[in-house]
């Protein structure tokens, strides 16, 4: 997989279905730490040449409900965290959610991600009701969840009632590092509990994490390869840290793209079968990020569905992109975008290739 310099080789699609060796967290280090452009374009190809193998060139879109930006938690980097009296709060009624749903329909997704602060007005029977709903009207889409840590009754609740999927990114692997973004009433030791109780349910499950976090150290993120290594998540979501002025961090400089398309890429390597999102956060940072995380190894985008009224609402960081364009713009655009790098739109659900 990788040549005698340390650079990553171009293998035959042959030589690809061979597992390749494990990379050293020597070799690992220096892929996160190294500022050199052409070796970050060999690791790039080689994580290209990885998923084509599994995905070919096909993108899966996800139609992306923001159903709340109620939250009990207090994040540090949050933008909705409990604390930020300056966000004008929402919540969307069962029959918004199922009018974004039939527009996405009517789109051709058939994938729908329900994403949500931790809103204690949405009760384990409330996500229950709402998923069955779901279920009942759209039969053969994938329902995916990103509504944080529950317990496990409720997860199994939500997941006989109809969800496929479950989102949940851990945010960091190190316990230190944790305790620096998240208030003492969270745990690391929680947040994994709910991704191994998710795992054993039966769901799809997408951990994940951010880059450039305050106080974040290259140990800490090879320690969130390793983790996702260990869990062996289906989805991975890797986005850049970008500060939200009524944080704690409002003032902390953004991840950087560089270092977050090296981190996809290495997640692709360590991980080929994942489903790995170039997420929103990329896009926000550099007007080609999307594609560029598309060219670094990522194999899906979630355009949003939600009501265009409540999309500057859920601002988890500040200066998000899309958040004026309609559904139906809001696919097209990205549709288009994404042919023009040579990658396939595909509508359909996009199962893990397990």
């Amino acid at each position: 997989m990788f040549d005698a310099k340390g650079g990553a080789a171009s293998p035959s699609t042959a030589e690809l279905r061979i597992p390749a060796p494990r990379l050293s967290d020597a070799e690992i280090l220096r892929y996160i730490t190294s500022g050199d452009p052409d070796e970050a374009e060999k690791l790039f190809d080689a994580a290209r040449r990885v998923r084509e193998v599994h995905y070919s060139n096909d993108v899966y879109f996800r139609g992306l409900i923001e159903f709340t930006n109620y939250c009990k938690n207090d994040c540090y980097y949050c933008g909705i965290r409990r604390s930020n009296s300056n966000v004008e709060r929402y919540r969307l009624s069962l029959d918004e959610i199922i009018a974004c749903c039939r527009m996405g329909d009517l789109l051709g997704y058939k994938t729908f991600v329900l994403q949500g602060g931790e809103d204690p007005a949405f009760s384990g029977e409330k996500i229950v009701e709402i998923v069955s709903t779901i279920r009942r009207q759209f039969p053969d889409h994938a329902i995916t969840l990103s509504i944080g840590e529950k317990s496990r009754d409720s997860y199994e609740a939500f997941f006989r009632a109809g969800a496929n999927r479950y989102l949940l990114r851990h945010e960091t692997a190190n316990e230190e590092h944790y305790r620096k973004l998240h208030p003492e009433t969270m745990s690391l030791r929680e947040r994994k509990k709910c991704l191994y109780d998710l795992k054993e349910t039966g769901y799809q499950v997408g951990a994940g994490f951010m880059v450039g976090t305050p106080f974040q150290t290259p140990e800490n993120l090879l320690e969130d390869l390793r983790f996702i290594e260990e869990l062996g998540p289906h989805m991975v979501g890797i986005g850049p840290f970008i500060p939200q002025a009524d944080t704690p961090f409002g003032n902390y400089p953004q991840g950087s793209l560089e270092l977050t398309l090296r981190m996809v890429a290495l997640t692709r390597l360590l991980l080929p079968r994942a489903l790995i999102p170039a997420t929103t956060a990329l896009g926000t940072i550099s007007s080609e990020g999307r594609e560029r995380g598309l060219m670094a190894g990522a194999n899906v985008v979630m355009p949003n569905l939600s009501p265009k009224a409540v999309r500057k609402l859920y601002a988890l960081y500040d200066n998000k992109i899309c958040t004026g364009d309609e559904a139906a713009e809001c696919r097209l655009c990205m549709e288009g975008r994404i042919r023009n790098f040579g990658f396939a739109p595909n509508m359909a659900r996009g199962d893990y290739a397990g």
